[in-house]
């Protein structure tokens, strides 16, 4: 009897982490160059991330930015309650990537799923934004320096993309959003860089 239990319960078990991963999974995806928040707590380089630790690929919340998407200050967790430490500024003290003004600059997704996609778009922060204050579209500027039209094309595994880096000076966010052509969302990737 105790080894049937001992089955039953095994068996449920890997039926619900499996019906999570499936119902979860449709699409998921983060950015690592720059680095973004979630895959600095994922790596382990920042601490204290709570749940996106495991999940990097999982920031997703509703597409539209900036007309619509998540409400200001949960833009880097896509509005998502359970990943709000990556909307949590930390003093101005998240680890930056150092990058040159000017340049060109090859942006790189990691995709854990893939799903058929409208664009990828870049905004970045306005010369004199507070990093020691929650990201708000009034501190972004209003038209992405980067934008990569996908054409409802499923991309692969990784993809990388050049773009021209808007002329910036000091500290600042780079806002990549994904944007997933057939379904209501897309997903957020917030990355500190330093020119």
């Amino acid at each position: 009897m105790r080894k049937k239990m001992g089955a039953a319960v095994v068996g449920l078990a890997v039926t619900a982490v499996s019906l999570l991963a499936t119902g979860s999974a449709s699409s998921h995806g983060y950015t690592d160059s720059p680095i973004s928040r979630q895959k600095l707590c994922q790596n382990g380089t920042v601490a204290d991330c709570g749940n996106i630790q495991w999940e990097p690929q999982s920031v997703e919340g509703p597409k539209g930015f900036p007309a619509a998407g998540p409400a200001d200050g949960s833009i880097c967790s896509g509005g998502n309650g359970q990943f709000a430490q990556l909307d949590d500024p930390r003093g101005g003290a998240w680890p930056t990537t150092k990058l040159t003004s000017g340049q060109s600059h090859t942006f790189r997704w990691q995709f854990t799923a893939r799903h058929a996609t409208t664009d990828f778009r870049y905004y970045i922060t306005k010369n004199g934004w507070n990093p020691s204050q929650k990201l708000t579209r009034a501190a972004l500027e209003t038209q992405p320096f980067l934008t990569v039209p996908y054409n409802n094309q499923q991309p692969p595994a990784t993809l990388s993309h050049s773009g021209t880096l808007p002329s910036k000076s000091g500290r600042h966010v780079i806002l990549a959003v994904w944007t997933i052509a057939d379904t209501s969302n897309a997903f957020y990737a917030c990355s500190d860089v330093q020119f």
